[in-house]
C-alpha cells in the first residue's frame, strides 16, 4: 500500500472523461495519488466507511473531490449535500466538473457548498487543460485549514 494520501478522489461514471482527466493530471505532475470511484454510492461509502469500503482505518482526507453530477445510484449533488453536511468531511474542497449546463444545477450546487463549478469542454484538449489548471490551483495554489477554528 502507498505511504502517500490520496490528493484527489475523481467521482465520474464516464471512463472517458477519467482517463483524460487522470491523464492531465499525471502528466503535468499536479497529482500522484487519485482515487477514481464510478458512482454517487461508490462515493458515499468511501468517505463514510461503509458497505465495500466498512472497516476501513480512517484515512487522511483528499485535498481535493471532483465530482460529476450525473452519476448513476447517487446523483452527484447528493453526494455534495452529504460531503458538506458532515463535519468529518466539509472542509474538503469540492469542484463539480460536469456536462451540465443547467441554471438549477448551478445554483443547487452552489447552494450546496460546491467550492467551483466547471463545465466540461467538448475538446479533449482543452478538457486536458481543464483539468492541469484546476489540480495546479486546488492542490498547489489554494490553503486550506486542517482543522476548524
Amino acid at each position: 500500500m502507498n505511504a502517500q494520501p490520496t490528493q484527489i478522489v475523481l467521482i465520474e461514471d464516464s471512463p472517458a472523461d477519467a482517463e483524460l482527466t487522470v491523464r492531465a493530471l499525471k502528466k503535468h505532475r499536479v497529482a500522484n495519488e487519485i482515487l477514481l470511484l464510478k458512482d454517487g454510492e461508490e462515493a458515499l461509502e468511501y468517505f463514510f466507511a461503509t458497505g465495500s469500503y466498512a472497516g476501513r482505518p480512517p484515512l487522511p482526507l483528499p485535498k481535493l473531490v471532483l465530482l460529476d453530477l450525473k452519476l448513476p445510484k447517487v446523483d452527484g449533488l447528493e453526494v455534495l449535500r452529504r460531503l458538506k453536511t458532515d463535519p468529518g468531511t466539509r472542509r474538503i474542497p469540492v469542484v463539480i466538473l460536469t456536462a451540465s449546463r443547467e441554471e438549477r444545477d448551478l445554483a443547487e450546487s452552489y447552494e450546496l457548498g460546491v467550492n467551483s463549478y466547471l463545465v466540461k469542454p467538448v475538446n479533449s484538449g482543452q478538457f486536458a487543460e481543464t483539468a492541469r489548471t484546476l489540480g495546479l490551483y486546488w492542490l498547489l495554489l489554494n490553503q486550506i485549514a486542517d482543522k476548524e477554528v
